[in-house]
């Protein structure tokens, strides 16, 4: 393509691939200024309905000017192929910087706080990013921050009956990132909200949500949600609170732990309504910075504080340390009453039952889940090994990965001890491979048209 002369832009050099296409750096022939075009994926707009979408996303995108917000210039087409020109950035991403640990909190608050600016006046024009991440903001040369591909994760967003190919499921899971994983379920893993990660309705809090991850990421140089598996991340980012950034961090403010924690509360109706009241707050905090002033938090937020950095700390979270605080009240108890031990033998009994019972919960929780896992017809296979459940999947609608996700939810809300389950989906397991996982232990499911003819346990 470098050479090529697309209507009035000249394709200068190849900048890099993404999950939409091809971007590479253009001139404009007509007014001279050098441009961002992106190539769209021709798969990702066959869909009539899908490349309507896109043109008034982009449409919407183009009317919103702002300092820290990528212009959309155009939006046009060439002998099929879809393209969109973009304003040109020239700087590093905030992945480069993190990278090359050249941010410190003043800069990271300064990166958020533009940002934020941004987002408040795209959200004004009922425009959603989606796909916030430290990857899509650029920090130019002079140090102004922008956000890249506004409002265009919506664009290839997938419809609920639409089937994903397989190759690029696998491919999708193994970067961390789920354009192609359940219905509206967008932009890169780790940066989703939980909401977002369910597959739900977003809104203006969501992105709020995204921006309080890259603002996590940028002043503790790690990600405050992550796991082995995309779908270990996934139930982090939905059930599990981030470590206090003054915990990962000690020379951090506790004003920046409170940006942070609201930022990144699940429950949207927590977080900061817009993006204009977080922004104000991350101008107070640049202030404070500026002058080597320091708010301190009251007790009951330092308290709160050090609860949360513990319970993440404790085997077993809140379960775990309530089930210790209550056997140490058992037993202080026990002692200033001066019980009769012996007494104990019949109670012991009956605890050992209930224990073997809960204990041979999680196999009756497992078969119920193949059980209901064999009703759908995209399932070939499911295994358990080591606490790991594997489900080998036909290509299938993106439904049926967000039932798949939500049925491991429901299973590991039904352990009282024990680890969790963890979740790995599959969709280009061949035949042999398929054949060797049968032979092997831990087999729960196997579909009746399987390659080992008509096997089914649940």
């Amino acid at each position: 393509m470098v050479g090529t002369v697309l209507k009035h832009y000249l394709i200068e050099t190849e900048l890099g691939k993404g999950g939409m296409g091809v971007v590479y750096r253009a001139r404009d022939t007509r007014l001279g200024r050098l441009v961002a075009l992106k190539m769209i994926t021709p798969g990702l707009v066959a869909n009539p309905d899908r490349r309507a979408r896109l043109l008034l996303e982009a449409r919407s995108a183009a009317a919103v000017s702002h300092p820290a917000i990528a212009q959309v210039y155009d939006i046009d087409e060439v002998d099929g192929n879809l393209f969109i020109a973009m304003e040109y950035v020239d700087g590093r991403t905030v992945t480069k910087l993190i990278a090359d640990g050249e941010l410190d909190v003043m800069g990271a608050v300064e990166i958020a706080l533009q940002v934020s600016e941004g987002l408040a006046k795209a959200h004004e024009a009922g425009i959603l990013h989606r796909d916030i991440k430290s990857d899509n903001i650029m920090v130019t040369r002079d140090g102004h921050a922008k956000l890249l591909d506004f409002g265009l994760a919506k664009l290839v967003e997938p419809g609920p009956d639409e089937p994903f190919p397989s190759a690029e499921l696998s491919r999708t899971m193994t970067r961390g990132h789920v354009q192609t994983i359940p219905g509206a379920v967008m932009g890169t893993l780790s940066y989703m909200s939980p909401e977002q990660a369910r597959g739900k309705e977003l809104d203006r809090r969501s992105d709020i949500f995204s921006l309080g991850v890259v603002l996590y990421e940028m002043v503790t140089a790690e990600l405050p949600f992550k796991g082995e598996t995309p779908i270990d991340t996934m139930h982090a980012i939905a059930y599990e609170e981030a470590r206090p950034v003054t915990l990962v961090r000690r020379n951090l403010t506790p004003e920046l732990h409170r940006i942070v924690f609201r930022c990144l509360r699940k429950n949207p109706v927590d977080r900061y309504p817009d993006a204009t009241i977080l922004a104000a707050d991350l101008k107070r905090l640049k202030q404070d910075l500026e002058t080597g002033t320091s708010t301190r938090l009251p007790a009951a937020d330092r308290l709160r504080g050090w609860f949360e950095g513990l319970r993440i700390s404790f085997p077993g979270g809140t379960r775990g340390m309530l089930i210790l605080l209550g056997a140490i009240v058992l037993a202080v108890v026990l002692v200033l009453v001066k019980f009769n031990w012996g007494g104990l033998i019949g109670p012991a009994f009956i605890g050992l039952f209930v224990y073997r019972f809960m204990r041979n919960r999680k196999k009756r929780l497992i078969a119920n889940f193949a059980k209901k896992l064999g009703r759908f017809p995209e399932v070939r296979l499911v295994t358990v090994r080591d606490d790991r459940l594997t489900v080998v999947v036909d290509p299938a609608p993106a439904k049926v990965y967000l039932r798949i996700n939500a049925l491991v939810d429901e299973l590991n809300r039904g352990l009282f001890i024990g680890h969790e389950i963890k979740g790995e989906i599959k969709t280009d397991v061949g035949e042999v491979e398929a054949r060797t996982m049968l032979t092997q232990m831990g087999v729960v499911y196997a579909r009746e048209d399987g390659p080992a003819g008509p096997v089914k346990k649940a």
